[in-house]
């Protein structure tokens, strides 16, 4: 084990109103390991100043925008400057701001996705390469245990060769015109110069890409696609469908959408092998069901020993005994808290327990940059399939 201390956070973002920068927060506290002490939170230093007030963060450290908080930040003594910072903006910034961040030495957590473009996630990957920084991207699913149950049963052979893919992300918030009242989140999402090429697509339908991925341990080769935006005016797709090839040719369904009114965030995997089959649903993230072939449903529910003895990456993503739910903020504290230990162990210079790095890295981001490109490609064109760059 790493050598403990309190990592000090910083975070640019995430300011009065902004719903993830506060799921931010509070997740990375879960543990009390990290403690936060600073960053730059809006565009304007106003609403800088009144978030940092709101947590009671000394005002000498709340600045007015990024670049005078890196620099007033490298001037404090290590151990008292900021060890991490959380990049919480609309992805326009996540490129510029994390490439400042890691080339200042500072380790980044990201919000995904986490570029704009593709060519800015693989300049990006190498500035990671370079600095030999610690990147997080916080694709918050693959902390949940369930998950990584799921993940290590495809990876011991349980389902055997994996044949079907079926991943879904419907919500319906975005079924009316959100964004032309001025709902924050609506309205930089659904702007093509803040949010990207892809709305729905980038926003939800990476997740399902990253979840697909991270449990079966494949990857998308092709994609037949097809972006739509129901609303009208506006810009950006609020509706994906998908046909998936995978890298040991299986087929898959992926599908995202927000506008399937009465949904709320229904994200859920089905996973078909030539010896069974999973199932996991986001808002019922406490249990798998897993079905042998000729056999009847198991239902795997988290916190019992038998997942710990099978997944100790489960184990560790596990804080309270079974039939105590733990859901989406212990998702993303469980990245936090592998991120954190990471760094930790690179601080110390020891080698980190593989079961630290099991995290979202540069890599899953450059992944779902490659499919939010091959997804708009694959709309525009007139071929069936449409192929991942290398």
């Amino acid at each position: 084990m790493p050598l403990k201390r309190i990592l000090k956070m910083g975070m640019v973002g995430g300011g009065p109103g902004a719903f993830i920068g506060e799921v931010h927060r509070k997740a990375a506290r879960l543990d009390g390991g990290i403690e936060i002490v600073g960053g730059a939170f809006d565009i304007n230093p106003r609403k800088s100043r009144q978030m940092a007030k709101e947590l009671c963060l000394d005002r000498k450290r709340c600045y007015g925008n990024y670049a005078e908080m890196i620099e007033k930040e490298l001037k404090l003594p290590v151990g008292e400057r900021m060890d991490f910072v959380t990049v919480c903006t609309p992805n326009n910034w996540h490129f510029p701001i994390a490439r400042d961040l890691l080339e200042a030495g500072f380790h980044v957590m990201c919000e995904k996705p986490m570029t704009l473009t593709t060519k800015e996630a693989r300049d990006l990957a190498k500035i990671v390469k370079k600095t030999r920084c610690v990147f997080g991207l916080m694709h918050n699913y693959t902390g949940y245990p369930m998950v990584k149950l799921a993940r290590d049963m495809v990876k011991n052979d349980e389902l055997g060769k994996i044949r079907k893919i079926v991943v879904q992300y419907p919500q319906g918030w975005l079924a009316t015109a959100l964004e032309k009242t001025g709902q924050q989140q609506a309205s930089w999402r659904t702007d093509p110069k803040q949010s990207g090429a892809s709305g729905c697509g980038g926003d939800i339908g990476t997740h399902a890409e990253n979840l697909a991925e991270y449990i079966s341990g494949l990857k998308m080769t092709h994609l037949c696609a097809e972006l739509t935006s129901f609303v009208k005016g506006r810009q950006l797709d609020d509706d994906v469908n998908c046909l998936v090839k995978y890298s040991n040719g299986a087929r898959g369904v992926l599908h995202a959408s927000q506008v399937s009114v009465g949904e709320e965030n229904n994200l859920a995997i089905w996973i078909y092998g030539e010896k069974g089959g999973l199932e996991w649903h986001q808002e019922h993230p406490n249990s798998l069901s897993v079905t042998p072939m000729g056999q009847p449903t198991q239902v795997f529910k988290r916190g019992n020993d038998y997942v710990a003895n099978y997944s100790p990456a489960a184990a560790r993503a596990s804080r309270l005994p079974a039939g105590h739910p733990e859901a989406f903020l212990e998702a993303f504290a469980n990245n936090y808290l592998n991120f954190t230990d990471t760094i930790l162990a690179k601080m110390t210079r020891t080698k980190a327990d593989p079961l630290f790095k099991d995290f979202p890295d540069v890599k899953d981001g450059l992944r779902g940059m490659l499919f939010l490109e091959t997804l708009v490609a694959s709309a525009k064109s007139k071929q069936k399939w449409t192929k991942f760059k290398k």
